[in-house]
């Protein structure tokens, strides 16, 4: 019996120190400018040879170096002549910090059981000292929407900053968007009882259309009521109702997107955006003059049908930012949270396919930011905003060049060290002596 509680303690302490994060950064301490380097300011203008002063964690100056004088007595400068500052990347629609290893199920906390869930919180299972987390960082992304899955309503998202001792610290904007994953309006025949495997219409569909907008009824009913039964899930559907928050609908096809934006009006509820809009651009004029956002799918996928161009994916955010809609760039899918990392990079293709630099960074920074509620703070390189953001020795879009030098959230220098930083570090000294 006691070697079976020492073989547990045993164990418990290794899970733990895989789980181990970097420290995070101590607030800022002392003023501190950036100088020489070429700004992005992530609106779409760019300043060449620029200065940004940063004080207590936010933004106090930014403009053309030249041009404005510093008293630099008390000032820490960094000299970043040559290279490139943006803004912190924000990542839609994610679950990193939800599961770990996606083959150890223990680690994974990212659905629920049950179908309507909309009282569940996807902040609380946050894990701030996630390694998955902890490696977004050396490539710029610092901020990032933490979202359920599951079920019809999966619960609520909030976002986060990644350089934090717990959820609580981490917590930029609290339960700030409501998820419902739309009904398909295709199915797939269930080939082991015999039916045709292919994509057959589904005949539910009106009738699970109906079952939720009798949920969104009966939960606007309950918080206009005296509420003597507490009712968690209709209690947590109020911002819906008042415009405090989001309702982010998970839709693709045409159709679907059609009917989630008439499902929306007709339950009084202003604040949507399209999550996935594989087919967004078919119905652009309608989102846009209905000011409906969309978290477009990742880039780097294939087409859905045999009947799209190959590089349809590649083209989505050019047709739909030409129609202006106001798009920004998810990473959901198979890999996902690995695939994280990789959302400058997707960023950067959507330039090969007609977009301007400019135009793509805006599709990770400040378009999230004003879909998530945070722009006044975060998404682009203001007076006044969050010292937010990082210096990359080339263009971040590119994977070859986006080599970080320096990252900051708040205006607290984070360490851009990660489990994998340090094995890369480990075996090239290895092999670089020759062992």
């Amino acid at each position: 019996m006691k070697s079976l509680k020492f073989l547990y303690i045993l164990v418990i302490c290794c899970v733990s120190g895989l789980a181990a994060q970097q420290t995070p950064a101590s607030e800022q301490s002392k003023d501190f400018a950036v100088i020489g380097a070429t700004a992005h300011i992530g609106n779409g203008e760019v300043i060449e040879n620029s200065i940004i002063v940063v004080r207590s964690g936010r933004i106090e100056t930014i403009g053309k170096a030249d041009e404005i004088v510093i008293a630099m007595g008390n000032i820490d400068v960094i000299n970043a002549e040559g290279k490139h500052i943006y803004p912190g990347i924000i990542v839609s629609n994610s679950t990193l910090g939800l599961v770990e290893v996606d083959a150890v199920k223990a680690s994974s906390d990212q659905a629920e059981i049950g179908t309507y869930n909309s009282h569940i919180r996807s902040l609380i299972a946050y894990n701030a000292e996630s390694k998955v987390v902890e490696s977004m960082r050396p490539n710029g992304v610092l901020l990032g929407q933490v979202v359920p899955r599951g079920g019809r309503v999966s619960g609520t998202s909030s976002v986060v900053q990644f350089d934090a001792w717990n959820w609580e610290d981490a917590a930029v904007k609290v339960d700030e968007g409501l998820h419902i994953n739309w009904p398909n309006t295709f199915t797939r025949g269930r080939w082991w009882l015999g039916e045709d495997p292919g994509l057959k219409p589904n005949k539910n569909y009106s009738k699970q259309i109906q079952e939720l907008s009798n949920y969104l009824s009966e939960s606007k009913t309950y918080n206009s009521g005296d509420k003597s039964v507490t009712n968690l899930p209709y209690a947590a559907m109020a911002g819906l109702f008042d415009g405090s928050k989001r309702l982010y609908v998970h839709a693709n096809d045409e159709k679907s997107i059609t009917d989630v934006v008439t499902f929306a009006k007709a339950n009084g509820i202003d604040k949507l955006t399209i999550v996935g809009g594989y087919e967004a651009h078919k119905v652009a004029e309608l989102l846009e003059s209905n000011n409906v956002s969309v978290m477009l799918r990742r880039v780097h996928t294939r087409p859905n049908s045999q009947d799209d161009d190959y590089d349809q994916p590649f083209k989505l955010a050019k047709a739909l930012v030409d129609a202006g809609v106001l798009v920004s760039l998810e990473t959901s899918g198979q890999m996902e949270r690995m695939n994280s990392r990789n959302l400058p990079f997707y960023a950067g293709t959507t330039v090969a396919y007609g977009l301007s630099k400019e135009q793509a960074l805006e599709l990770i920074t400040l378009n999230p930011a004003k879909i998530l509620g945070i722009d006044k703070d975060y998404g682009s390189l203001e007076s006044g905003k969050s010292g937010t953001f990082f210096i990359s020795e080339g263009d971040a879009l590119d994977m070859r060049t986006n080599i970080l030098t320096h990252a900051f959230i708040d205006g607290r220098a984070i360490s851009l060290e990660s489990h994998q930083t340090k094995l890369w570090k480990r075996y090239a000294e290895k092999y670089n002596d020759g062992k």
